[in-house]
């Protein structure tokens, strides 16, 4: 909130007197043209060429003591405690601006993240379903609690559990082990918070991840395919394989 600036105060006030003593001679020379002797067309030779000498010497000059004196003379709009206020001083720059948002990396979890879990899950379902009209599931006979199949295998995805109770109490290889592993992996996210997609940007998470499953892949392998009768370590390409789905 500024004033009017002194420079122009001084510049409006100039060119009122100006006007005033420009308009002082005329008046003089009307109402001396009925008791004077001049004769009328040396009075009006003299008045066209001041105009035209007023004209000539500031053509430019006339705009901006218009400008001044409509700023000077006009009504000054003043707010609280009398000062007065410019357009541009209370127009803000930025509410005129053409400010184009920016990208985000975040997604509202509802219609985005719901509607491709609820395709991904729809296209597993239909998978499966489909999967299991060609493939029959891989059921043996009714159990026979007098006769335990030698060797004893648990289901493909749980062998790594059972290859770690051949090395390890069952404390350790079937609760601590695994704890570990999950608050690890829980805590994975929370440690590594690069938003990048790029593997040479995830070095940790893709070690972490790399390490886990070739840990858990190799147990898998070694229980189905180098366990034999008794649990027993075997090779399958000289005492033969020893695993069903």
């Amino acid at each position: 909130m500024t004033e009017i600036p002194e420079h122009l105060r001084k510049r409006a006030s100039e060119a009122r007197k100006k006007a005033e003593s420009a308009a002082a001679p005329e008046s003089a020379l009307a109402a001396s043209d009925s008791g004077s002797k001049i004769p009328a067309h040396l009075l009006e030779r003299s008045r066209s060429a001041k105009g035209k000498g007023a004209a000539a010497a500031a053509p430019s000059a006339a705009a901006a003591v218009a400008t001044a004196t409509a700023v000077a003379d006009g009504p000054v709009m003043t707010g609280a405690a009398g000062h007065t206020q410019r357009l541009l001083t209370v127009v803000k720059s930025g509410s005129i601006q053409d400010i184009k948002m920016k990208p985000m990396d975040k997604v509202h979890v509802w219609p985005h993240l719901i509607i491709v879990e609820f395709g991904a899950a729809l296209f597993s379902l239909a998978f499966l379903t489909i999967f299991s009209i060609f493939v029959n599931a891989p059921l043996l006979i009714l159990a026979n609690f007098n006769e335990t199949p030698n060797p004893s295998k648990a289901p493909w995805y749980f062998l790594g559990l059972q290859e770690m109770l051949t090395m390890f109490h069952p404390m350790v290889a079937g609760v601590t082990v695994p704890g570990i592993g999950l608050i690890i992996l829980t805590m994975a996210p929370y440690i590594d918070k690069n938003p990048s997609n790029k593997p040479e940007d995830r070095k940790f998470a893709i070690s972490l991840f790399t390490t886990f499953m070739m840990f858990w892949s190799v147990l898998v392998l070694i229980g189905s395919f180098f366990r034999g009768p008794g649990f027993n370590f075997v090779f399958p390409w000289a005492d033969g394989l020893f695993f069903e789905l």
